[in-house]
């Protein structure tokens, strides 16, 4: 799966430019598409029963997703059950979060797609383009506050947080900490923090494990500046091959990475924690065209996602569900951390925040830490 790590650094990428990129898509009027975009100027959900939704979405008989491919989070097995289920035909065009509203955006008057899967960043910037349509689901409040728009523009429907990956072939006591981390005498991959979001996180991880937050990251700052001094960041890339080669002691990644490689290298030669003071918990958020060809189909994929089934699906690709209620499989919740990993987790409270402190991260990732590598 390692379209995980790619879609990753797209977004990480992406999310840097986008508001270059999303105002050059929206052309002269892209001022007058925030303004229409608002949630207060939409109408509300429309309501519906789960029977006339069905119907519906037979009856359109396709769902076209964007950034939902079959390997990423384990997508295919939710799209074999919506075409063995409900008789839709699907298909997938791999793109990040940018890419997706922009396409919505650019083929409002002929369009193609229905549905995304976006980086939770990423939803605000899609209401405020005017390119959503709202559907909150059966299962809206079991979706906790944090992961969902108020009008349902988007909805999180899997989670990830920053974790610890030891190679314990190489490192003798697998850290669980990030006093751990700061105590041993192993290099340590952060990765690319000046443009991937796996990396930004990691940083904004360890600011919240010591009382900083999205709009002050320099307690993460300041303890990445302390490891770099001592010689324990590494600049090679976190990459499975790396991993493979024992190339990498410990790297910090979100769980689902992480997990995903301990499965496909060995579990008896890695370990995944996550940071016992504190982590981030962040998630990827569908977001429905305002213009779907398939409007129906779309809300019932959606729907389908938050369901038993759906969130399921997600965690046999070691997405962790939104929904705490689902009780997994055993042989899948063995895919998992226990939830008591997760205790100290918590999530950004104001993305728009976190957009302009990610701004100055590339700068002071270069001037505080970079400075201290070779």
């Amino acid at each position: 799966m390692k379209l995980w790590l790619k879609k990753e650094l797209a977004l990480g990428l992406v999310l840097s430019l986008f508001v270059l990129m999303l105002a050059a898509c929206g052309g002269s009027d892209s001022k007058e598409a925030t303004t229409s975009g608002n949630a207060s100027a939409t109408p509300a959900t429309e309501e519906i029963s789960a029977t006339d939704l069905e119907d519906k979405a037979k009856e359109e008989g396709s769902v076209i997703s964007v950034g939902m491919p079959d390997s990423w989070a384990n997508w295919k097995d939710t799209w074999e059950d919506l075409k063995s289920k409900y008789s839709l035909a699907h298909t997938d065009t791999d793109m990040s979060s940018a890419e997706e509203i922009a396409k919505f955006e650019a083929e409002k008057d002929k369009p193609t797609a229905d549905i995304g899967d976006v980086g939770i960043a990423f939803g605000p910037v899609a209401v405020d383009k005017g390119v959503t349509q709202p559907y909150k689901t059966s299962y809206w409040d079991e979706v906790p506050d944090w992961a969902k728009d108020s009008e349902g523009h988007w909805l999180v429907g899997y989670q990830g947080s920053i974790s610890i990956f030891t190679n314990t072939q190489l490192v003798q006591s697998a850290p669980q900490s990030w006093e751990d981390l700061k105590n041993g005498d192993y290099k340590i991959i952060v990765g690319d923090v000046t443009k991937a979001a796996q990396a930004q996180m990691a940083v904004l991880a360890a600011a919240m494990a010591y009382g900083g937050d999205e709009s002050n990251i320099e307690p993460g700052i300041a303890y990445f500046e302390e490891l770099a001094k001592k010689g324990r960041l590494s600049n090679a890339e976190a990459s499975l091959a790396n991993i493979e080669k024992g190339e990498v002691q410990v790297t910090l990644l979100w769980d689902f990475n992480a997990l995903n490689y301990k499965d496909q290298l060995g579990a008896d030669k890695f370990s995944v924690a996550i940071p016992k003071e504190g982590s981030v918990v962040s998630g990827y958020a569908t977001i429905i065209n305002k213009y779907a060809p398939h409007p129906n189909a779309a809300k019932l994929a959606r729907e389908y996602i938050l369901s038993d089934d759906g969130q399921i699906n997600l965690a046999k690709g070691y997405a962790r569900p939104i929904r705490d209620t689902v009780q997994l499989p055993e042989e899948v919740a063995a895919k998992l951390l226990p939830a008591e990993a997760y205790a100290n987790v918590k999530p950004v409270n104001d993305y728009k925040v976190w957009e302009e402190t990610a701004k100055t991260l590339p700068q002071l990732w270069q001037e505080r830490v970079l400075v201290h590598m070779n």
